[in-house]
This record gives C-alpha cells, structure tokens and sequence, in this order.
C-alpha cells in the first residue's frame, strides 16, 4: 500500500453539536468523506436533539485562538469554514485570525437551529457583517440568513438577487443563497450563485425531508470541494448533489432525520466495484474459447448495475457488444457506464422487483441451450412478444411480464421465442456479472 497521498487540510471552526447530525460533527463527517484531512476548531459546546436546543457553553475567546493557532503552528491549512460563532467576541476573534494568517473562507452564517434556538447574538451579527463577511472568499446563506444579512425581505428571485448583490458589496467573492423553493414555490429546490458580477442557478431535486445538518454539510463540502482545486461554480455544484445524495439516503435516527454523509463516496466506490467486475467478468468469458457458441446473430452483451440504479447511466457494459468474429468473440470497446440501453432497461426492470440481481447478459436460444439450463436446474421465465401491448417498451414489458407470472420472483433465466424481425433470445440474470458469467460457463459445461 502507497503511504505518499497527500490530503488537503481543511478546518471547521463552529459548533459542536451533542446529536452528531450538526455543526463541527457534520462538517468533518464529510471532510473525510470527500478525501480532505479535516481539523476542528470548536466555538461553543450545545446540548440540541429533535426537541430543540436545551443549552450553549461558549468557549472563551482566548480557547478559540488556541486551538487556531494549535493547529496552524503544525498544519498548511488549505481551507477553512467558519459555521456556529454564538457571540461577538467568537466573531471578532476569528475574523482577527483569519486576516492574521491569510485564510480562504467559507462562511455559513449560522444563525439558529433547525429545531429552534438562536445561534448568533443581535450584537455577534453586525460584527459578522462588518468584521468576518469581509475577510471570506464564500458565504452561503439561506433565504432567512441571506434576508437578515442584506436587510432585503427575499420574496422572489428578484429580490434575491438583490440580497447577493448587496451582500457581494461587503467584499465577498462569491455569494451562494441556498433555499431557492422558498423563492418558487413551482420550482424545484435550487441555489443562487453569484460570482464575479454574473448569477447562476444551480437546479437540484426537492426532497420533502426536514434534514438536520444541511447546511453545515453543504458549507464543508463547499469547503472540500475548493481546497481540491474545484472553482466555485463547480463547488456549488458538487456541493449540492452530495447533500441531495445525502438526504435520499438518511434516515431517522431516534425523533431527527439524519443526513448520510457516506452516501457519495459510497457510490464513487460501488461504480469502481461494479466496472472492475463487469471487465473481469468480460475477461472470463473472452478467455472460454466455447464462448461464441452462446453469441446471438444481434450480439450479447453484459451489463451490471450500482446499489440503487435509476438510469442507464448507472449500469455498467461493453460499449458496442460482444461479437462472434472467425470463430471467436471479441469485445467491440470498453466497458463503460451508459454503453447499452437494451441490457439496462432489463437489468432496470429486474431491479424493481429484486434489488440484488443487478446482472444480466444475453445469449442465443435453442432448445438445446434452454435444455441445459434446465438440466442445471436454473429457474426459467418467459414472455409472449406476441402479447406485447401496443406501445409498450418491448424488455420492459417482457421482462415485467415474465416476472409477474413468476411470482414475482427473479428467475435464472428469462426467455422469449422471438417475433416477427425479433431473434429469439435468453437472458441469464444474476447478483454480478461474474456471476452471470459463470452460469453461461456452466450452460456450456453441460451442452
């Protein structure tokens, strides 16, 4: 194993947060999650759960400092964030450092608890707004916090162009608003960016979950995301598809819905998993000199796709097929994720009834090939395309179709008997690709 990767260094400076779903919690959970060494700087101390917020300790101003300076006595610090600063003498210290030691500045202007509770004294704002705003590279307010910062009631994007305008007028290079369904109702949930005089949108998917920690989580990924080199139109995009990511896949966790801050880097892991499987399964079956025996007239291919797929784009196959060439097959391109529609939409159908058989390749009917499956007591399915209803996505309905008259349940095999201009065909289904593979292997075996 190499030992020479070296990690940006980042810091959260903010509030430590007793449920573990906000504050200095949230924010190193996805600093490791997004492969930067995360270090903490902790303001103020809060006993909050699903209820509301029971108490604060703030630490002094001289422990801040300490810790600050602890950690840049030892530590490059690529990037910073500044979350929960409760009082004004927590405000005015880090905006006294950072000038200090030239810091580039993510500001979550933190104001209160998602379940009640302020966050950010009357006084410790307009320090915030005259003293640490000015010093940031990024701030990233909600409509709320962006409203109370800009003295702009936000009603509208108009209005909230107008609220990053005058916030941008403080000296800040980049003001991202989060909350964008409060503006339109009728749209989905999007941010508004503005950098260097020019606005942007950033779109993403509205989910109807009160989330704890979306911010803090948002503003570290920025964090992240810009101490890796992203600009900040890339970091905001980043940014807001790890928390969307983050919430589909949270969960309650006692009376508050949790974020899951692994839910990125798990997919990144699971689509490397499933092309190495997908090529080393190719390379089982390239390897079988017998294997073009099983190779239809249209081609074969196979496909396998990551926990969770939605699209094509989440199913991995050989770009171009695999193709019966002098008596050998022979794999037309790489395997890629989005290289076949047609084995995705079966691996797609099949995944809507059972969520393990994300695998699937496709060979040539015979009686004999479908004999031996049944001698290797696979199970066996079929469809009719003669039944096929008028307009119906043949593999969707087919497959669909072979599954319901089966219970429900995913069989080994799925076969049909072709139909006008359509080759007959086998499918063998599977929870890899190797796994599907072996099968073929095995159908071989016994022919």
């Amino acid at each position: 194993m190499s030992l020479k990767r070296r990690f940006p260094v980042v810091m959260t400076i903010a509030g430590s947060d007793c449920s573990g779903g906000a504050g200095i919690e949230a924010d190193i959970k996805t600093f490791a999650a997004l492969g930067v060494h995360g270090t903490c700087v902790v303001t103020s101390v809060t006993s909050q759960n699903g209820s509301g917020l029971q108490s604060i300790h703030d630490l002094p101003a001289s422990e801040i400092s300490m810790q600050i300076e602890s950690i840049f006595s030892h530590m490059d610090v690529t990037y910073a964030k500044s979350g929960m600063l409760h009082t004004q003498e927590a405000v005015k210290t880090v905006s006294d450092l950072v000038r200090k030691h030239d810091i580039p500045l993510v500001v979550d202007p933190v104001m209160s608890a998602e379940a009640g509770g302020i966050l950010l004294n009357e006084d410790a704002r307009e320090t915030m707004i005259h003293d640490l705003i000015p010093t940031a590279k990024v701030i990233t307010p909600n409509i709320h916090e962006a409203g109370a910062l800009s003295g702009i009631d936000i009603r509208n994007k108009e209005t909230a162009i107008e609220a990053a305008t005058r916030i941008a007028e403080l000296g800040v290079e980049a003001v991202i608003i989060t909350g964008g369904d409060a503006i339109d109702p009728t749209t989905d949930r999007y941010d508004l960016l503005l950098y260097d005089g020019k606005f942007k949108t950033i779109f993403g998917e509205f989910i109807e979950e009160n989330a704890h920690g979306t911010g803090c989580a948002y503003s570290a990924a920025i964090c992240a995301r810009l101490a890796l080199g992203d600009n900040y139109y890339e970091a905001a995009i980043f940014a807001k598809k790890f928390v969307l990511d983050s919430i589909a896949s949270g969960s309650r966790v006692g009376s508050i819905f949790m974020l899951n801050h692994t839910a990125t880097p798990l997919e990144f892991s699971d689509r490397y998993i499933v092309l190495e499987g997908v090529k080393s399964a190719l390379k089982l079956a390239l390897e079988d000199e017998r294997f073009h025996l099983l190779i239809p007239e249209v081609s074969c291919n196979v496909g396998m796709a990551i926990n969770g797929a939605e699209d094509v784009t989440d199913v991995a196959a050989v770009d171009g097929r695999i193709h019966k060439v002098r008596g050998k097959a022979k794999a037309a391109g790489p395997v890629d994720f989005g290289a076949s529609d047609h084995v995705s939409r079966i691996i797609l159908t099949v995944t809507s009834f059972d969520l393990r058989m994300r695998s699937c390749m496709n060979i040539k009917y015979s009686e004999e090939i479908l004999s031996a499956c049944s001698g290797l007591e696979m199970s066996i399915a079929s469809f009719d395309r003669g039944d096929e209803p008028a307009g119906a996505k043949s593999m969707d309905w087919g497959v669909s179709d072979a599954i319901a008259r089966s219970g429900d349940v995913v069989s080994d095999i799925i076969y049909d008997l072709g139909d006008v201009g359509k080759e007959p065909m086998i499918r063998i289904l599977g929870k890899s690709a190797t796994e599907v593979v072996e099968k073929a292997l095995k159908i071989l075996d016994a022919l």
